[in-house]
């Protein structure tokens, strides 16, 4: 039986798992953005079950979970027609020493969603498919070079990506060398770039949009930078693929990239990528062209017919049902209520919601508006006592009107405590233990 989120949460189980998962699994989770570092502390929930847009914790709480799977479950927990695609699948094998006629039809399916692409392969996680793209544009170009966006927080797991955060132990000074940065919207800034270092660029790698709209004429600028220096264009397309539309930011904004890749969403927590793109490109990777092969993608489990089904049952529910305008609607909905709740609260300049409706994050202000982790451990406090687990504040298509209106009178109630703290400018009475981290840090 449930039991009740009150003021003074208290998690013994999950404290005890999570002793259990540091003694036994580095960081304690398999993805650093998961850690409870990034929680207040003794309040990171171990998860035992999720339903919908629900979650519950080892200690039976249940919680209003936003950014499920970090963004990648999308149409809730256990959504009946993704668990009966690959239910259908289970029984019938799940790895061959061929391909299976799955793999086709995954193909052609995805391509069909996502017309501006010609031909795709599978793998299982975003980092093998961006680094793919990578290879994939030093082979073609001869160059050796990545112009990466230094405003978006995450593109692989790979050296070429890890040396430019503060966590590049054990990279390369060499392979840093390699890559280059620009900044988000600014075209005479990415031209500066690329003609500084004239014919070395390879590829200009960037998510289309995150938590701001692209300027205008900004992606349509970047595909003619592209063309006139020879680079290949990628949109990292992780967050903002079925998000944005069924056909990613691409096929929204109208600006097709020589490649892009597509995760998270796609599997509805199922593991599942995609890197896709220009059929003249992508065919280096394959075994009709006279060039030198490229070793593009060759993963063991990369086309498991169970996760290949789960991507074609999302493509349909998403096409089938108009999830993607589910979505904004849904974060629209909560935006308004948080925005309204926050600025009731006289704490509507420091508790700001951001980005797309579809991909909504907040951001904790200080009281001389200053991003602050003290200030975002307090709030993350009072929603999960209120029973909403929210990292961020993205939508599943599982949520209803109810789950959005309780969420509003929790932020309310944050809101009231967060006045609190501002006005005695120290947060640190209400934080009870260490404040939040950030991912990307030098020391732990």
């Amino acid at each position: 039986m449930d039991t009740e989120n009150t003021e003074e949460l208290v998690l013994p189980r999950s404290r005890a798992a999570n002793e259990r998962l540091h003694a036994l699994i580095p960081g304690g989770a398999h993805t650093y953005a998961k850690g409870d570092d990034q929680y207040p502390e003794n309040l990171a929930p171990v998860i035992s079950h999720g339903r919908g847009a629900h979650v519950w914790d080892v200690d039976g709480n249940r919680y209003i979970e936003y950014g499920s799977g970090l963004r990648s479950v999308s149409l809730g927990h256990a959504h009946p027609r993704v668990i009966e695609a690959v239910r259908r699948e289970l029984d019938r094998g799940s790895n061959f020493v061929r391909p299976s006629i799955v793999e086709v039809e995954a193909a052609e399916r995805f391509l069909a969603t996502v017309p501006t692409a010609e031909m795709v392969k599978f793998a299982k996680n975003g980092s093998d498919a961006t680094t793919a793209a990578v290879r994939l544009a030093r082979a073609v170009t001869g160059r050796t070079r990545v112009a990466l966006c230094a405003d978006h927080p995450f593109f692989s797991v790979d050296d070429w990506f890890i040396g430019t955060t503060p966590m590049s132990a054990g990279i390369p000074t060499a392979t840093d060398g390699l890559t280059v940065t620009f900044p988000y919207g600014d075209l005479a800034a990415t031209e500066e770039l690329l003609t500084r270092y004239r014919d070395e660029v390879a590829c200009l790698i960037l998510e289309p949009a995150t938590h701001t709209e692209p300027p205008p004429g900004y992606l349509a600028g970047m595909r003619e930078l592209a063309d006139r220096h020879g680079v290949v264009l990628v949109f990292d397309e992780m967050i903002t693929g079925l998000r944005w539309s069924e056909a990613g930011a691409q096929g929204l904004y109208g600006v097709v990239p020589d490649l892009s890749t597509f995760g998270k969403a796609l599997g509805n927590g199922f593991a599942v990528s995609a890197l896709a793109g220009r059929r003249d490109l992508m065919e280096r990777g394959g075994l009709r062209h006279s060039d030198d092969r490229v070793f593009l993608l060759s993963t063991t489990h990369g086309a498991e017919t169970h996760s290949l089904a789960a991507a074609m049952a999302v493509l349909t529910t998403y096409t089938e049902e108009g999830i993607t305008a589910r979505l904004h609607a849904l974060g629209e909905r909560l935006a308004a209520g948080v925005r309204d709740a926050a600025a009731a609260m006289g704490v509507g300049d420091h508790i700001r919601v951001h980005g797309r409706a579809s991909n909504l994050v907040f951001a904790t202000l200080d009281e001389n508006h200053r991003p602050s982790q003290h200030y975002r451990t307090l709030f993350l406090r009072r929603l999960l006592a209120g029973g909403v687990l929210a990292p961020s504040f993205v939508v599943s298509s599982a949520l209803d009107d109810a789950d959005i209106d309780h969420t509003v009178d929790v932020v309310a109630e944050a809101c009231a405590v967060y006045r609190k703290a501002l006005d005695a400018a120290d947060p640190t009475p209400w934080l009870v233990g260490r404040p939040v981290k950030p991912v990307f840090r030098r020391l732990a």
